[in-house]
């Protein structure tokens, strides 16, 4: 079955995805991702996305659907994708499910992980991806693990849109149209409410009792 993974950016959604995915053989589907590698590939559209995440703002909900459609069409991830971030608002919850309807597929777990402001922004200020595995480290939080990565402290490197004031901004801007969504699926008996302040090793075992259900 399908999951979605919900909460504010730098929730530790990533993170908590790459844990599912190799306990439970699962494919992590993250629009950020997407819209990335969409950049990196210097098309027309890449470039488009690069001004609107360098302002803090999210791309429309036409060019997150068109690229989205074609990971859930690739028969290897059939009901086995992690939604990590998406959907973002309520006519993206509502494609989905025709998306998902269309292929006979379903949503199976739906999980938010909580998370304050003040929490948020120190996480995503320290924040460091590595190019080369895509390992997510933080400088506050993890400086014994960067010492020792595996890969080289040189390939650690942060994005571009992780300064404070764009922080702030996706923050705000999750709050207004993201909301109503969690709004929505809290509702449904397969939504859980998990403590994202928590160590990464609690919240990782929450979500293992939850799959194991």
């Amino acid at each position: 079955m399908n999951i979605i993974l919900f909460g504010p950016p730098g929730a530790g959604k990533g993170t908590q995805a790459q844990f599912i995915l190799q306990k439970h053989n699962y494919f992590q589907l993250s629009t950020g991702d997407l819209l990335r590698e969409e950049v990196k590939l210097k098309t027309k559209l890449g470039s488009e996305i690069e001004k609107l995440i360098s302002n803090g703002k999210f791309v429309s909900d036409e060019i997150v659907n068109t690229l989205l459609r074609k990971s859930i069409t690739n028969l290897k991830f059939r009901d086995r994708i992690i939604f990590d971030g998406y959907p973002r608002n309520i006519d993206q919850a509502k494609n989905l499910k025709i998306i998902l309807d269309e292929f006979d597929q379903r949503i199976g777990h739906i999980i938010f992980l909580n998370v304050s402001k003040d929490i948020i922004e120190k996480r995503i200020m320290g924040r460091m991806t590595c190019d080369k595995c895509n390992m997510t480290l933080n400088e506050f939080f993890n400086k014994e693990q960067i010492e020792l990565h595996p890969c080289g402290k040189d390939y650690l490197k942060k994005r571009k849109d992780d300064n404070l004031d764009i922080v702030l901004a996706r923050y705000e801007t999750y709050m207004k149209t993201t909301k109503p969504v969690l709004d929505f699926y809290s509702k449904n008996a397969n939504f859980t409410e998990i403590d994202g302040a928590a160590k990464i090793e609690h919240i990782t075992n929450k979500i293992n009792d939850v799959l194991n259900v």
